[in-house]
C-alpha cells in the first residue's frame, strides 16, 4: 500500500466553508478514483511545534503504486488538486507531498 501524504499552508483568508468543501472534495474521490482504499484529514494535532507552519493536511491510502500513479492523473484529482493550490499560501510552495510505502 501507499500512504500519499499532504500537508498544506492554506491561506489565512479561507473560510473555513471553504476549507471544509475542499475536504469533502478529497474526500469524494475515494468514490470516483479506483484504488482508494482510505481517506483522512483535518488539522494539525501534535503540540510539538514541528509542523513547519504546515496546519491542515490529508492522507490517501492507495492499493498499489500503481493505482496511485493514476490518480495523480486522475482528471477529478486534477481538479481538486487546483482548488488546493490555489488556497494555498504562496500556491504549490504552500504544499508538502510525502509518499511512503507500507
Amino acid at each position: 500500500m501507499i500512504l500519499h501524504c499532504v500537508f498544506m499552508r492554506f491561506k489565512t483568508a479561507l473560510q473555513p466553508a471553504e476549507k471544509q468543501e475542499i475536504y469533502e472534495a478529497i474526500h469524494g474521490l475515494k468514490t470516483l478514483i479506483p484504488g482508494i482504499v482510505d481517506v483522512k484529514s483535518g488539522p494539525n494535532a501534535s503540540s510539538e511545534g514541528l509542523n513547519g507552519g504546515f496546519l491542515d493536511g490529508f492522507i490517501v491510502t492507495f492499493e498499489t503504486l500503481e493505482s496511485r500513479d493514476a490518480y495523480l492523473v486522475h482528471p477529478d484529482h486534477i481538479t481538486v488538486a487546483e482548488r488546493i493550490v490555489a488556497a494555498s499560501d504562496g500556491g504549490v510552495s504552500g504544499l508538502m507531498v510525502f509518499d511512503m510505502a507500507v
